[in-house]
């Protein structure tokens, strides 16, 4: 059994369009028009509607 604590990034988290996911999970846009999308971690966070946008953490995966 490993003693080992994995950390995750706490609901709340924002990212930014073409940075790194930080956190596997659903994330929401910042602002209106929003919408939510599943990003995995290590995955590089889309642009919405053509746009870079701010994503934040709604909820772990």
């Amino acid at each position: 059994m490993s003693t080992t604590t994995t950390r995750r990034a706490p609901v709340g988290t924002t990212a930014k369009t073409g940075e790194v996911c930080p956190e596997s999970g659903v994330w929401k846009v910042v602002g209106t028009p929003t919408t939510t999308a599943p990003i995995a971690k290590g995955n590089r966070m889309p642009p919405y509607n053509n746009k870079a946008v701010t994503w934040q953490l709604i909820q772990h995966a």
